[in-house]
């Protein structure tokens, strides 16, 4: 449960602020959009993110929907979802698991299990093959478009598809498949990119959790 939540937020973060670089192919257009979305997204100075996940595998039955929202400001970061708080202001990632009345608290480094917001803006930015996808999909509006992103390689997803609605340049959905069968759904309720946080919004206060254990994995 906590690999699946530090999962969870590693995939949302990278859709949300994640720039990728254009193809110089015939894809262009489609990388135009997005580029264009992603700009627009890392201009916000912070921003709040309501949504609903939902995990689906058609093989194994299941289909379950969860509700969260997310704070962002660069490196600095706070998830609540299903339970869970993610807090990190940047160089501490604080887990906070309400059921067993735990805190696991880790650094922010680099690499793939703690990965922060700014350095998903390089580390995701040449590695993706950028398409318009029209096959099968879910939401048929006009309005909005389908962009497909396909990992070059070593990557743990096989393709993400991202709907963005063109005109406002927001994204609406986004689905990541991965290898497993599983398909891992965000539906973007709303945005706010006028949140200001107050000062020491993203760090973590032991004295608001007086009973829960405190787990230095560092």
């Amino acid at each position: 449960m906590k690999n699946r939540m530090k999962n969870t937020l590693r995939k949302f973060i990278l859709i949300v602020i994640a720039g990728m670089a254009l193809q110089l192919n015939a894809q262009d257009n489609a990388g135009d959009l997005l580029k264009k979305v992603i700009d627009q997204t890392k201009s916000f100075p912070a921003m709040k993110v309501d949504f609903d996940y939902r995990m689906i595998n058609h093989d194994a039955g299941i289909d379950e929907v969860k509700s969260g929202e997310v704070y962002i400001q660069g490196d600095a970061y706070k998830l609540i979802m299903a339970g869970q708080t993610v807090i990190s202001n940047g160089n501490t990632i604080w887990t906070v698991l309400e059921d067993s009345e735990e805190v696991m608290v880790s650094d922010a480094q680099e690499g793939d299990e703690n990965i922060t917001p700014s350095r998903l803006l390089t580390s995701y930015y040449d590695d993706h093959k950028i398409s318009y996808y029209h096959a099968g999909r879910r939401n048929q509006d006009p309005e909005i478009k389908t962009i497909e992103l396909k990992p070059e390689s070593g990557k743990k997803f096989s393709r993400i598809h991202i709907d963005i609605e063109e005109k406002g340049l927001h994204i609406k959905q986004f689905t990541i498949f991965d290898s497993g069968g599983n398909e891992f759904m965000y539906v973007i309720k709303k945005l706010d990119e006028k949140f200001l946080p107050d000062a020491g919004f993203f760090d973590f206060e032991e004295a608001d959790y007086p009973n829960y254990e405190v787990i230095d994995m560092r």
